[in-house]
């Protein structure tokens, strides 16, 4: 009976490992991509309209952060440098009839260039421009060339990267935000041009299985404690 004992309480300790291991979250896959951000209450906020929808107003910050993130907006890393308006268009004055947008480039660090590549410095600018141009006419008046995939994705901000759009490095699981749903061909944040706005944040598909397993498990280890219990008292 000891040894009966003995060896169901090696096989549940077993089952509660590979169960535990099994509910492990699974690491999130990083994007190589440019993020864009807005400058409010002085801090950098997740932009929630892609540039070709977004139309700033006079005085706003607009940033942009190439990096290696998590497709997942809020996630993803933020411009370094400060979005300060009075700063950054001090030297620019104001023209009757168009509006001034600040604009704060941050290429990332060398950990976030691709392969025989090195980030520029960061870089700023203030926008003269017609008071109904959107932040991708803006961007482009400051920082060309860009470059775009087929799909409206934004590739490039001056040239940089040379190559290279969205690429997924590394990671198992893919999770959704508030930048955009999940798909199979690269981030899906608002730096899409055609995107008219971004979906709500939620749990990836599939994300209740482990603890689904973990309930069932330990069910299953009370089953077999019990049963080995009452089979001990049954025999005395």
């Amino acid at each position: 009976m000891r040894a009966a004992l003995r060896f169901l309480a090696g096989a549940v300790a077993g089952l509660l490992i590979v169960l535990l291991l099994g509910a492990a979250p699974a690491q999130a896959a990083g994007y190589r991509y440019w993020s864009f951000w807005r400058w409010s209450d002085g801090g950098w906020v997740y932009q929630q309209q892609g540039p070709a929808v977004h139309v700033p107003a006079d005085g706003e910050v607009e940033g942009w952060r190439f990096a290696v993130s998590p497709d997942g907006g809020q996630q993803a890393a933020r411009p370094g440098p400060a979005g300060d308006f009075a700063a950054l268009c001090a030297g620019t004055p104001a023209e009757a009839g168009r509006k001034r947008v600040a604009v704060v480039l941050d290429f990332g660090g060398p950990a976030d260039a691709p392969a025989r590549e090195t980030p520029p410095e960061p870089r700023t600018a203030c926008a003269v421009v017609p008071t109904r141009a959107g932040s991708a006419e803006i961007l482009a008046a400051v920082a060309p060339p860009l470059r775009y995939d087929g799909n409206g994705l934004l590739c490039a901000i001056a040239g940089y990267p040379r190559t290279g759009c969205g690429e997924q490095l590394g990671g198992a699981a893919r999770p959704t935000g508030a930048g955009g749903s999940a798909t199979a061909d690269g981030p899906t944040d608002t730096t899409r041009t055609t995107a008219a706005g971004a979906t709500a944040a939620g749990a990836s598909p599939g994300a209740a299985g482990p603890v689904l397993g973990v309930g069932a498990g330990l069910a299953l280890v009370l089953a077999v404690a019990a049963g080995a219990r009452w089979q001990s008292r049954s025999r005395r």
